[in-house]
């Protein structure tokens, strides 16, 4: 009887311990399920493009500046600062087509077409958005705004660099594929040594990693 109640005295104190040993390997097995942001944000690289237009290119005083307009094209890398604010570096390089009777600050000794080439700065802030009917807000309107330092070619008819401001309105549509956004917008330009006007029409699309 002794050994019998040494037994079950053992059982008592084994059978907790066995239960407990068990239980954590259905716990153990159990995963947390994986969430995504529905919009990624973060460091992001972006591409715009379009028709760039200006009302009167830099010019000597007296000579002609006609209103001319050529594709542009930008590519910008930035990060951005929480929902609302993005900052970024780009580089913008566009192709003008003025004509035979633009001679630039050349002196008459060149005239025709001219490029550019400007790196610079930009900063977005998203005003107001629009949430889609999983309540994402994923339609933005925006104003983005920069300033560049302006580079020409050929130098013999605009031989020396400007500064480019910008700024403009804009919309944003982040997509399902949650890493991107298209976009459209319009940007007014000056040069602010030159005294040249000028907007530019620009779709884009950006990607967040």
């Amino acid at each position: 009887m002794k050994a019998l109640a040494s037994l079950a005295l053992c059982a008592s104190f084994l059978l907790p311990t066995v239960a407990s040993a068990q239980t954590p390997t259905t716990a153990q097995g159990d995963r947390p399920a994986v969430t995504f942001d529905e919009i990624e944000r973060g460091l992001y690289f972006a591409v715009l493009g379009g028709p760039l237009f200006i009302t009167n290119p830099p010019a000597a005083e007296g000579t002609p500046r006609p209103f001319s307009s050529g594709p542009m094209a930008q590519v910008e890398v930035g990060v951005d600062l929480g929902e609302r604010v993005s900052v970024g570096l780009f580089i913008m390089g566009s192709s003008v087509r003025t004509g035979a009777e633009y001679v630039g600050n050349s002196g008459g000794a060149v005239s025709g077409d001219f490029s550019t080439l400007i790196p610079g700065a930009v900063l977005r802030a998203r005003l107001v958005g629009f949430a889609d009917s999983q309540e994402v807000k994923r339609t933005w309107f925006y104003v983005r705004a920069g300033a560049g330092y302006a580079m020409f070619s050929p130098q013999r008819l605009l031989p020396d660099s400007d500064i480019l401001v910008f700024a403009g309105p804009g919309v944003e549509y982040y997509t399902r594929l949650r890493h991107f956004s298209v976009g459209l917008e319009v940007t007014g330009q000056y040069l602010v040594s030159g005294g040249s006007f000028g907007f530019a029409v620009a779709p884009n699309i950006r990607y967040a990693f």
